[in-house]
């Protein structure tokens, strides 16, 4: 089955640099490094204890922050090795982690062939390759074991339709969750479904994205922001993916009465659409402002949040935050830091992806689930206009995420015992 598995790799690969270099017309970040996709690389490292720690995109690298800072204190004379899949994942992890300098070291993950994946552990020689979230490469694990380098699968998740999915793959799957040294779960039900798929050693140790500390600096970027729109009620809505930006749209634009100077703050997922959703704004006759160019003073009925890596800042500029992904089938995005700045939180019905974290956030008072835009709008509107309420929210939301901390501190414990 891997063989097989190798093979389609083989033949799709024009096909995936194809698409590479067309991505590459709106994001230049997918025409740099290819030789790094494709196993090959520059100068040999120091034989210094390398740590490799796969983060595929931003929300999983911002996810490894707290796991990265831990390690980096543990194991004082190592260097991270953090891989990515999307230069957008490598271009947070730049930003998160400059501090550090030669310490961390970036790259993009080769594809997942046999040849490809074993030019990068010949190449960087770590001492345990850490896999973030759903990251399973069945070619990389293989060439781990076959190079006696421990796997780790940390802040674990998979939801019963990923589950459905693997199954589909049968023995792939398996042989690969069977290769895996050390899962570390986010919740008993993700570690009830990662080990029936015959994974040895699965762990709960919560999600790390709770440890994530709000940077000084992104605080601060939030203050700036707040004060070029002072005293206006403002609705964020964060990660929001295709298709949910226009129902979002239709209901504002529709809306009979707003809240005096409600400011709709909208910040996609992915940068490539950021004018698509200025053309949205505009052709609905809506006055825009970008954070881009952002004015002295902020009058217009949208903000676009077209800027990478300041999410914790527009979460600190808002008074509530709707949560992305969830309006339509996508599985939502990550409400955590939201809550961890105490802001109340609205969320669609389809947050598969996050869904103990969402249910325990709603069952806490937290967040609020909403059928669709509409039910957004009017929930929106209704705490931007009772400050009471959304105060009481927001105390819990801050409650909430403090009740979770812990996970990194276990799950370097773990590490510990692989890494020696």
């Amino acid at each position: 089955m891997r063989g097989l598995y190798s093979l389609l790799w083989w033949l799709a690969l024009p096909l995936v640099l194809g698409r590479l270099w067309w991505r590459g017309r709106k994001e230049p970040g997918y025409r740099q490094h290819l030789g790094e996709r494709l196993g090959f690389y520059g100068p040999r490292l120091d034989d210094r204890l390398t740590i490799m720690v796969h983060a595929v995109s931003v929300g999983e690298t911002r996810a490894a922050e707290p796991l990265v800072e831990a390690l980096l204190r543990a194991y004082p004379d190592c260097r991270i090795l953090l891989t990515h899949m999307t230069p957008t994942g490598r271009a947070t992890g730049r930003a998160l982690f400059a501090k550090h300098g030669e310490r961390i070291v970036q790259s993009f993950l080769p594809y997942d062939t046999g040849f490809m994946v074993g030019r990068f552990l010949r190449h960087f020689q770590p001492a345990v390759c850490i896999l973030m979230e759903t990251e399973v490469w069945p070619n990389l694990i293989h060439a781990c074991a076959q190079h006696k380098v421990p796997v780790a699968l940390v802040n674990a998740r998979l939801s019963e339709r990923s589950l459905r999915r693997g199954r589909k793959f049968g023995g792939l799957m398996m042989d690969a969750a069977r290769a895996i040294t050390l899962v570390a779960a986010q919740t008993d039900a993700d570690a009830a479904r990662i080990a029936s798929l015959g994974a040895r050693r699965v762990e709960v140790t919560g999600s790390i994205k709770f440890d994530v500390v709000p940077p000084d600096a992104a605080l601060q970027t939030g203050a700036m922001l707040r004060a070029r729109f002072p005293g206006r009620p403002v609705l964020l809505c964060a990660s929001t993916r295709e298709g949910e930006e226009a129902l979002i749209l239709d209901v504002y634009r529709a809306l009979a009465e707003r809240p005096p100077g409600m400011l709709l703050v909208l910040v996609p997922r992915h940068p490539q659409r950021f004018d698509e959703v200025a053309r949205m704004v505009e052709e609905r006759g809506l006055s825009l402002a970008r954070r881009s160019t952002l004015p002295e003073r902020v009058d217009s009925d949208v903000l676009l949040g077209d800027s990478m890596g300041e999410m914790f800042a527009y979460f600190a500029a808002c008074d509530l935050a709707f949560i992305g992904g969830s309006l339509l089938p996508l599985g939502g995005q990550n409400l955590i830091e939201a809550c961890a700045l105490g802001k109340p939180v609205l969320v669609g019905e389809h947050t598969f992806n996050f869904l103990q974290a969402t249910e325990e956030a709603v069952a806490a008072g937290a967040a609020l689930r909403v059928p669709d835009a509409a039910a957004l709008l009017r929930e929106g509107v209704a705490l931007l206009e009772d400050g009471a309420r959304r105060a009481a929210m927001g105390a819990q939301a801050s409650a909430f995420a403090g009740r979770h901390r812990g996970a990194t501190v276990h799950t370097v414990e773990l590490l510990r015992q692989i890494i020696g």
